[in-house]
């Protein structure tokens, strides 16, 4: 069955081109929900360090309770 399917979109140009088509939008659909995902962990880590930073919680432990850089949180002091 799949075979046959491959075969008959082979033979017609307008039907790879359709198939491409999909194929790529299914990648970029993908790749933005990983883009999603990343940019909300990031946003997460941000908050968790700004109410570590309310608590006076010390930038090196934030750094390894978040992952967050210095200067990913220093920046933060700097936006208070």
């Amino acid at each position: 069955m799949a075979g046959e399917l491959l075969m008959s979109i082979s033979k017609d140009e307008r039907e790879r081109a359709i198939f491409r088509n999909r194929r790529i939008a299914m990648a970029d659909k993908e790749s933005n929900m990983i883009t999603a995902v990343r940019n909300a962990k990031k946003l997460e880590a941000l908050t968790i360090a700004q109410n570590a930073l309310r608590k006076k919680i010390s930038v090196d432990v934030i750094i390894d309770i978040t992952g967050l850089t210095r200067e990913e949180i220093e920046g933060l002091c700097d936006a208070d």
